[in-house]
């Protein structure tokens, strides 16, 4: 009996050994394990940038006799600049926002535009600073805009000698046994009074340096005595004398417009137009529904590239003046839900394309609204083109994109 209990005891002893021992060898796994992750981590930490990547960049301010455009300073956002006018931008006129922390650019500064810059006086003139304009003080042998003529062969800018419609006879009376002579209101006395000529004053020339309001928006045309104003082709000169009014030919049906076309009025003129929705391209297609608006149709369920094409696709054209002072709000877009359907609760603008996009801006104006804006005034003739979209997003997932493509007609003219 104390035999077998003997023999039982050491078998408890050896399989109480052998339980240690598997305990042993587990948690020596287990530490190897544990030691191995914490190496990892290590690794990774230190390999790591000891600081986070930053959010945001310094505030940016606009330039002296400039305007900055754009509030926010988050990484991937941009600052536009411009300048008044009279002024030239010098430096970057789009800085954006990088992920160190830093503006790409460099600093704007707007300087004066010097009209004598280009030393246009000639033989000694001085040159004086006027609005966009310049005027020359010649030495007292010379004459001319830019003291071009010597003062005895230069052409009379006051008189036409020339025609016998611009001199007059005047008119003379005898006081106490002197000779009184006077010429005509638009006339003045060339010579003394023996042999004296009432000649042609040219209001035209006379009032072109005088800084005031011009005498005529666009063309001043001497007459004997007085001048008036004429205005270029498709154009009409209003009821006060001076001023130049757009003819709407599309309106008066004046245009030669084709059937499958919408005439556009312009200044000066009229544009026929025909917008033309993409062509299929893939899963993506479009149908007109106005002549102005294509909407893409149904997607499939499962394609990606369809859902992110434009949902609409819209035709805008604005006609501008030459040299339209800026900043000059053009466009706006915006949205609005479907009854009963909840509305996106952010959007998102942005250029899209164009041939000239430099000289715009989106700014967002309120919350469901955009605003296209001219920063940089155009000179006319030209058109340019646009494209600006807007993305909606509901709880930050993207809903849907709308693109409005802009096509701006810029005159000849500044009225």
């Amino acid at each position: 009996q104390s035999c077998l209990s003997r023999q039982q005891v050491l078998a408890a002893i050896r399989q109480m050994q052998q339980l240690l021992k598997g305990q042993e060898t587990r948690f020596s796994e287990g530490l190897r394990a544990m030691r191995s992750r914490l190496s990892t981590i290590h690794a990774t930490l230190a390999k790591a940038p000891l600081d986070p990547p930053a959010a945001s960049c310094p505030a940016l301010q606009a330039p002296v006799d400039g305007r900055k455009f754009g509030t926010k300073y988050l990484v991937d956002h941009e600052v536009h600049f411009s300048c008044d006018p009279g002024f030239q931008l010098l430096g970057s006129s789009t800085r954006t926002c990088q992920a160190n922390g830093s503006w790409t650019g460099q600093e704007p500064r707007c300087a004066e535009i010097s009209e004598c810059s280009s030393s246009p006086c000639q033989n000694g003139g001085t040159c004086l600073e006027g609005l966009n304009q310049f005027r020359c003080l010649c030495p007292q042998q010379w004459t001319g805009s830019t003291c071009q003529y010597q003062a005895q062969t230069a052409p009379p800018s006051w008189s036409v000698p020339d025609d016998a419609a611009f001199s007059r006879q005047p008119r003379c009376a005898q006081l106490a046994q002197t000779q009184q002579c006077s010429c005509d209101p638009g006339f003045h006395m060339n010579g003394t009074a023996a042999n004296g000529i009432c000649q042609d004053l040219n209001e035209c020339e006379v009032y072109q340096w005088e800084g005031g309001p011009r005498l005529c928006a666009h063309a001043c045309i001497n007459i004997p005595g007085s001048f008036r104003c004429s205005c270029p082709a498709g154009y009409i000169l209003l009821g006060d004398g001076k001023s130049c009014e757009d003819i709407d030919e599309c309106s008066l049906s004046q245009d030669n417009c084709t059937s499958g076309s919408t005439c556009i009025n312009t200044g000066g003129g009229f544009q026929c137009v025909t917008p033309r929705c993409p062509p299929a391209a893939g899963n993506v297609s479009y149908v007109k529904t106005s002549p102005f608006q294509c909407e893409r149709n149904p997607c499939p369920m499962e394609s990606r590239a369809c859902h992110q094409a434009p949902k609409t696709i819209s035709f805008h054209y604005l006609p501008l003046p030459s040299k339209l002072q800026t900043p000059a709000p053009l466009f706006r877009m915006a949205t609005a839900a479907a009854p009963g359907r909840p509305g996106p609760d952010s959007l998102r603008f942005g250029i899209a394309g164009g041939n000239n996009r430099g000289h715009f801006v989106v700014q967002r104006s309120d919350r469901h609204t955009g605003e296209l804006i001219l920063v940089q005034s155009l000179r006319g003739p030209q058109t340019i083109h646009v494209d600006v979209d807007m993305s909606e997003y509901l709880d930050r997932v993207f809903q849907a994109k709308h693109v409005s493509k802009i096509t701006v007609f810029v005159s000849a003219y500044e009225f």
